[in-house]
C-alpha cells in the first residue's frame, strides 16, 4: 500500500530541513467480486483507471 514518504527541503542556500510527502488517498465507492464496497485508493490509480467505481 501507500505510506508517507520522507526527504528533505532544499533551500536555495542549500540548507536542507525534513518534510514529508503524503499520498493522495481518496475513500471512495468501488466494485469489488460485483458487489460496490469502500475503499482507500489513490488518486493516481483512479486516474489511470486500475479500480472501476460504483456509480
Amino acid at each position: 500500500g501507500k505510506s508517507t514518504q520522507t526527504g528533505h527541503k532544499v533551500s536555495h542556500s542549500n540548507i536542507k530541513t525534513k518534510r514529508t510527502w503524503i499520498p493522495n488517498i481518496q475513500k471512495v465507492k468501488v466494485i469489488m467480486d460485483g458487489t460496490p464496497k469502500k475503499v482507500n485508493v489513490c488518486t493516481r490509480c483512479l486516474k489511470a483507471g486500475k479500480v472501476q467505481r460504483a456509480v
